[in-house]
């Protein structure tokens, strides 16, 4: 049995292609349309699960949406009657997108599927449902507590719910307008950075600064409970009217001034922001847990998590520190794209009975889970174009040359297998480079990535090494946790002293080396870790493992193959344009390598960096 399930209209568009619950394909409509967090119906994911099983629209059983517009549309209009005659930028804002679009997302589907499946008519889930399917259905668990935080869906903003075995069922909610994800992106907004995409540089900020205004906002901005449920003043917030994210005046008011502009400076007042919000937002991560294990706790074991804040890797970091649960598995498609598979499975299990064979590891198969390319297609590619590459026919050979070049502090393009799933690069579609390399991470930011200094790079660590170099107890084969260097490999410095010398320069601050990898030790000696074993990842694993044979260190850099503002990379054209705009060394495409200095002289009639918004 084929089931379709669909997410668009409002995030990160996405389709998946499940059979008999297991997933066949999966992939966000961004990678394909080369417009980054791309919500409109997913015409070309869908074209790519469809044709990544050999099959057309009258084989599906069903096609299912991860939302349920009518209830959508019950929470628009009672905010429209709430409002009153004070409703009309609301309406102006969303009414085209609602009436227009939204109410016949059916129609739209039908259209780009060619039709609706066997049942002839398209299947909703409530979008917490689907959360919440993507998170327990995957897991390596046969019962799991499920915890779903986002901005909003319909009117859940956060639940707590139960798997057990193919069952599932939502028990607990908050509703909108009071949301930690919204005020999350609020105050994302308010530090000048794009809401969404720019919630993770809010994140990689918080450590460079102190939460001196943690009490001011627990005071005037939100009402916390020992349960961790909560209340918003909705006097701070603009949401909810159809304006922007905050009432600026009230926000100045107690942070001693507007909103920072776009781009300008970063000022020690929005790193102070940034660790006060993160600090209230791990809080009340960790109270609604407590709250779940007293309830749920004495029959049931695990935790799943999924929604947008699921990949706040800090928060994630300390929830699995308290130790509130034996174990933690969190989708690494959290966000919107991933309620598209939460809605195929939830009908798979729920609607048509299907029976859930657990997986120890978990059954997301690494969230390696998109299109994939022949050595003889990227050959074909690069020969039509007169591309220069070396083909290695000895992968052994392969490796060791591959691990040389990152020993020489040479940035690399890595590129095979299946794309990966959700927003993080996993080995497949990544950029890497030598973690002990103390001028690599201003390197990468600054010159391939072209975004901020300050921002911080995950390392990829062989499973069996992690304890040599983290502190984290357990395998983060996502890139969901967030733990400390092991203290034997950190160097003492100074933050406070070098932050008050850079005069908004945070340069000298991101160059000083806080431990033996220093490319991948953010400035609170933190990490986004990223565990490699050779069974999810055989490529990726022996590469690593070449370049611990090479240089002694189990660990690389890894970030996703893109530059600010792109969608990771798809195709090995995108692979191949993007090392040829940015100052990257060499490129990897399956067995093959490209060295910058061999290929022809790169020319483009346009600016490329005109292609992509600023994140």
């Amino acid at each position: 049995m084929y089931i379709l399930g669909i997410s668009a209209l409002y995030h990160d568009a996405a389709a998946v292609l499940i059979e008999d619950g297991r997933i066949i394909a999966a992939a966000q409509e961004e990678r394909f349309t080369r417009k980054k967090y791309d919500m409109r119906i997913p015409v070309h994911a869908i074209r790519y699960c469809m044709d990544a099983a050999g099959m057309k629209a009258e084989d599906l059983e069903c096609v299912v949406y991860y939302d349920d517009p009518k209830k959508t549309l019950d929470r628009f209009a009672k905010n429209v009657l709430a409002l009153g005659k004070e409703a009309k930028p609301l309406i102006e804002r969303t009414f085209t997108s609602m009436y227009a679009h939204k109410l016949w997302v059916h129609k739209e589907i039908g259209r780009a599927v060619g039709g609706l499946g066997r049942r002839g008519k398209l299947l909703v889930t409530e979008h917490h449902i689907s959360h919440a399917a993507s998170a327990f259905y995957p897991s390596p668990f046969e019962k799991a507590v499920i915890l779903t935080i986002d901005g909003v869906g319909e009117w859940a903003t956060t639940t707590i719910g139960v798997g057990d075995g193919e069952n599932l069922k939502l028990t607990e909610q908050i509703s909108y307008p009071h949301s930690i994800g919204l005020l999350y992106s609020a105050f994302t907004y308010f530090c000048g950075f794009k809401v969404n995409s720019g919630d993770y540089k809010f994140m990689g900020l918080a450590p460079y600064g102190k939460p001196v205004y943690y009490d001011v906002i627990k005071e005037k901005m939100i009402d916390i409970k020992q349960d961790g449920s909560y209340r918003l003043n909705m006097e701070y917030f603009d949401y909810e009217n159809g304006g922007t994210m905050i009432r600026e005046e009230r926000f100045a008011e107690l942070f001693g001034g507007g909103r920072r502009q776009p781009e300008s400076a970063i000022t020690s007042r929005e790193m102070n922001i940034a660790a006060s919000v993160q600090k209230l937002v791990e809080e009340i991560i960790i109270l609604i847990a407590k709250h779940a294990k007293e309830v749920y706790g004495q029959r049931i074991k695990h935790l799943v998590l999924a929604g947008g804040v699921a990949l706040n890797c800090v928060a994630n970091g300390k929830l699995l520190r308290e130790k509130i649960f034996e174990r933690v598995w969190i989708q690494p498609a959290a966000g919107d794209a991933g309620g598209a598979l939460g809605a195929a499975l939830y009908t798979y299990y729920m609607e048509y009975h299907g029976k859930r064979s657990v997986d120890n590891c978990d059954s997301q198969q690494g969230s390696y889970l998109g299109p994939e390319f022949s050595v003889e297609e990227m050959k074909s590619y690069l020969q039509k174009n007169g591309y220069i590459y070396h083909e290695f026919a000895d992968k052994a050979e392969f490796f060791e040359k591959a691990a040389h070049e990152l020993a020489s502090e040479k940035v690399i393009g890595l590129f095979h297998g299946r794309m990966e799933y959700g927003p993080r690069a996993l080995g497949n579609r990544s950029i890497i480079a030598d973690s002990r390399s103390p001028k690599m991470q201003s390197k990468l930011n600054l010159k391939i990535k072209y975004r901020e200094s300050f921002r911080p790079f995950a390392p990829s660590v062989l499973e069996e090494r992690l304890g040599d170099y983290f502190e984290l107890s357990a395998p983060s084969p996502y890139m969901l946790l967030v733990d400390e260097v092991k203290k034997d490999n950190q160097r003492p410095f100074d933050l406070d002293k070098l932050l008050a010398a850079s005069e908004e320069d945070m340069l000298p601050v991101v160059n000083e080396v806080r431990s033996d990898i220093p490319a991948v030790t953010h400035v609170d000696y933190s990490a986004r870790i990223q565990t490699v074993n050779r069974e999810r990842n055989e490529h990726y694993y022996d590469l690593i493992k070449a370049f611990e044979r090479e240089t002694g260190c189990g660990v690389i850099v890894n970030t996703s193959f893109n530059v600010r503002g792109e969608p990771i990379v798809c195709t090995p054209q995108e692979a191949y344009e993007c090392f040829m705009r940015t100052e990257m060394d060499v490129l990897l495409l399956e067995n093959l390598i490209l060295y910058k200095e061999e290929q022809p002289t790169w020319t483009e009639t346009e600016d490329w960096r005109e292609k992509y918004e600023l994140d």
